[in-house]
């Protein structure tokens, strides 16, 4: 095994993002945690909120808020679904990822352990994070600041002797008991018989100690990943453009991703919610709903459509949470690649549906539509409109773009562009013309009837028409028919 460990000591000071520095959280009328500014002129953890003042008389504090830290680390956990589905969550304001069945999709322990601080910066959150084979050992490294990346149980004595007896968090008793002893850090600790420790301090350290080694297993329950997706984002301000919410949308998209990769899934529609600012006017949530050409976990794909979306989006009211939520995972369906494409070239099937996602997000809906064949003979009821893709559950079409066709049963070639009104041609010495005189290529196919909808409204009726292939001057291919009324221009063949 081998363990990724995030500390998160500002924890509790990042989860007010609107906090204006300095600033501190306090429980208990002492101080948490502060940030830069105020550790800066003296207000550390453990001083009391009347000394903070006295330091600081501007200093804005908050009481600290255990329900956002129990969210937030909730949040960043199922981001971390992205990278490994064995997660667990400490109480300690810190994250455990075992990763060893990681490392080669991730390109190596160090590339893994980059990518994990930087993502969960992009969250965010300043981790302390340490890697280790043992779980114990992550979390102390992580505490003392080691980020060296330690890979092997025989390294470990010497990695964790440098770190101090703060990282053990023992009562002030026993950390005075130990100082009597003349143990200053973890390596004086480990130096000690394990016998005589037991019977000063109690089994309870040592088998800490053992756990932390690897001497003895250190079973950890995991983090169980919700059914369904929804969290929330404050804003540190409030936005009063709808394009300013992309940078915590995009953190919310990563949350949402992670959690479908832990799933096993994807997601075809996500819901945001961007609440307003609240007051004597208060004003419902604004929603938008992002709607997939297919079930999809791709970050880049949903940050794009959310982008289109943005742009056209009016907000009655300034932003400052925003929520996302998203039903049951679905599978995702697999493709097949080349042996020679690199990794991150989307395949055909992929890029055209974030295509169709684009261009429904910016046309709208009802701006992009594929066509559906159907069976009639008369070519301008021959086929359909119908919807480019789902934008909820039902079951897609095989291509985003065209709907399964009718096969011709009669067997004769048809254009691909129609004309919306068949157009009159003029006709010279029994000649068809289009540009001067068409050559006759194939021909003719009758197609005719229709008697059963002659008295509908807007209905196509009773037809007798015979279909000509036919060629211009300019080596155009055209479909062309002749009735009673004369020669028609149908259709162009491409």
């Amino acid at each position: 095994m081998l363990w990724l460990a995030l500390h998160l000591p500002c924890l509790p000071l990042e989860v007010f993002p609107d906090l204006p520095s300095p600033s501190a959280i306090i429980d208990r009328e002492r101080v948490i945690v502060a940030d830069r500014a105020a550790v800066s002129a003296g207000v550390v953890a453990g001083k009391r909120l009347a000394e903070a003042r006295a330091l600081l008389p501007d200093l804005a504090v908050r009481q600290r808020a255990v329900e956002r830290e129990q969210a937030a680390l909730k949040r960043l956990a199922c981001w971390a679904g992205s990278f490994t589905s064995e997660v667990c969550c400490l109480a300690q304001s810190m994250l455990l990822l075992e990763v060893a069945a990681s490392l080669r999709l991730f390109g190596g322990a160090a590339k893994l352990f980059e990518g994990v601080v930087a993502g969960c910066a992009a969250q965010g959150h300043l981790p302390q994070a340490a890697l280790a084979p043992t779980p114990l050992a992550a979390q102390w490294l992580a505490i003392g600041g080691d980020d060296r990346t330690c890979c092997a149980l025989d390294e470990l004595p010497q990695r964790l002797g440098g770190l101090p007896l703060s990282v053990l968090a023992l009562a002030p008793g026993d950390e005075a008991r130990l100082a009597s002893f003349g143990a200053r850090s973890l390596a004086d600790l480990l130096r000690l018989p394990r016998a005589g420790l037991a019977r000063r301090l109690g089994t309870g350290l040592v088998a800490d100690l053992a756990r932390a080694l690897g001497d003895l297993p250190d079973p950890r329950q995991r983090f169980v990943f919700p059914e369904l997706f929804a969290e929330r984002l404050e804003l540190p301000l409030q936005a009063e453009q709808a394009s300013a919410l992309g940078w915590a949308a995009r953190r919310l998209i990563d949350a949402l991703c992670g959690w479908l990769a832990a799933r096993g899934g994807g997601v075809s529609e996500c819901v945001f919610e961007f609440r307003h600012e609240s007051g004597a006017r208060q004003r419902p949530a604004t929603v938008l709903a992002l709607g997939f050409a297919g079930a999809t976990r791709d970050a880049e794909r949903m940050s794009h459509v959310l982008g289109e979306r943005l742009q056209r989006l009016h907000l009655p009211a300034a932003v400052e949470c925003i929520g996302l939520r998203a039903g049951a995972p679905a599978a995702l369906v697999g493709h097949s690649r080349s042996l020679f494409v690199e990794r991150g070239e989307g395949a055909g099937d992929e890029s055209m549906a974030g295509l169709l996602e684009r261009l429904q997000a910016r046309l709208g809906d009802d701006g992009v539509h594929a066509l559906s064949a159907v069976a009639e003979h008369r070519p301008e009821n021959a086929w359909r409109r119908v919807a480019a893709a789902p934008l909820t559950g039902e079951k897609s079409p095989p291509s985003p773009f065209l709907a399964p066709a009718t096969r011709n049963s009669s067997g004769g070639p048809r254009p691909l562009c129609m004309l919306a009104q068949p157009q009159a041609l003029r006709e010279l010495a029994g000649r068809p013309q289009c540009g001067g005189p068409l050559r006759l290529l194939a021909g003719p196919e009758r197609i005719e009837s229709g008697w059963w909808d002659a008295a509908e409204p807007d209905a196509l009726g009773d037809v007798c028409r015979d279909y000509f292939v036919a060629i211009s001057r300019r080596d155009e291919w055209l479909w062309i028919f002749r009735s009673q009324a004369g020669w028609f221009l149908h259709g162009v063949f491409a």
